[in-house]
């Protein structure tokens, strides 16, 4: 599997942070849309490198149109010389309806029209055919000269690769079926990948008549190394809030911890976020994180992982110095 990283610095060290990273070996760069924009890090990011990927994970898709996101992605794919991957989510209702204001319904059937309608307006950009995309959610019937970048931008590059996250299994499908890739929610395990996530992403590519072996599947998972007890414990506080939330019960009830769940939504409601922490033991702590020497990571990722996932994001701590971790990388990077 590619070792990628999570891009988390302010936006004036963006460039230079994005040089070290891929310095240390990491195959991509990702940023996340929280409290500033996903997309300008990564331009920054595109002129101090030149081999890593860069990428969301994710940017929310539905606080956008599909021409503001052809338009961001075409510009990003040109700065960076083919290397930037739109990697989209739907997040939840309030936060559409609530924080950006923006039309919720069918998210599902939203994120697949959102997406075939920004490919859509690639596809014209590219050959110069009109567009003529109409949908139930998106239209997108006009394009002039004025408005169409020259399809020289990209280069032999082609417009950029499409990532999507999910969780539940509409979601999940949606990927297979109209994305090049798919990316976990950190609130996931081996057992949910095997058992929900895969055979997911399978009837979509089913659906579209896509060989499965042509979707990348990414995975940020919860790593943490042997002395990092700061790590261990905001682990811990991070799988009780995810545990909280009803929209990842179903991970919880493969493994028969519906009950857990129960007991971490009532204590969120009561504002009991530290002790929360305090109920996920070392069997649910294993089990959604990757715990120990660097060794014995890379002998879990592979052995839990390695014929799932293609790409895994993981950082570096600060105690583990750069040959030790050169090491992991190249251990995990996939077969030629």
């Amino acid at each position: 599997m590619h070792v990628d990283a999570m891009l988390h610095v302010p936006i004036g060290q963006a460039g230079d942070r994005a040089a070290a990273l891929e310095a240390e070996g990491y195959h991509g760069l990702w940023t996340a849309e929280t409290a500033h924009d996903p997309f300008l890090p990564l331009a920054l990011a595109a002129g101090r490198t030149s081999t890593a990927e860069l990428g969301t994970s994710i940017a929310v898709g539905f606080a956008r149109n599909p021409m503001t996101l052809a338009n961001i992605g075409w510009d990003l794919q040109a700065l960076s010389g083919g290397r930037f991957i739109l990697g989209l989510g739907s997040q939840i209702r309030p936060h559409i309806t609530k924080r950006f204001s923006m039309p919720w319904s069918h998210p599902a059937a939203r994120m697949n029209e959102l997406i075939r309608a920004t490919r859509a307006i690639w596809q014209t950009w590219l050959t110069g055919e009109p567009l003529r995309f109409k949908g139930q959610f998106y239209t997108h019937t006009l394009m002039t000269p004025m408005f169409a970048p020259s399809a020289s931008d990209l280069g032999d590059a082609g417009p950029p690769l499409i990532f999507l996250a999910g969780v539940g299994e509409l979601m999940t499908e949606t990927a297979g079926e109209v994305a090049d890739g798919f990316i976990c929610h950190a609130f996931t395990t081996a057992t949910y990948l095997r058992e929900v996530t895969i055979p997911a992403l399978q009837r979509g590519r089913a659906k579209a008549g896509k060989d499965y072996s042509g979707l990348q599947v990414s995975a940020p998972l919860f790593v943490v190394f042997d002395g990092d007890d700061h790590g261990l414990a905001a682990v811990r506080q991070q799988l009780a809030f995810y545990g909280s939330t009803p929209a990842y019960l179903p991970v919880l009830d493969i493994h028969g911890w519906g009950d857990l769940h129960t007991e971490l939504n009532r204590m969120s409601k009561r504002g009991q976020w530290v002790e929360m922490a305090e109920l996920i033991d070392d069997e649910v702590l294993r089990t959604f994180a990757v715990v120990g020497t660097v060794d014995e990571v890379g002998d879990q990722l592979i052995e839990r992982y390695g014929d799932l996932i293609d790409r895994v994001t993981i950082t570096r701590p600060a105690h583990i110095d750069l040959a030790t971790w050169s090491t992991l990388i190249t251990r995990l990077q996939p077969t030629p």
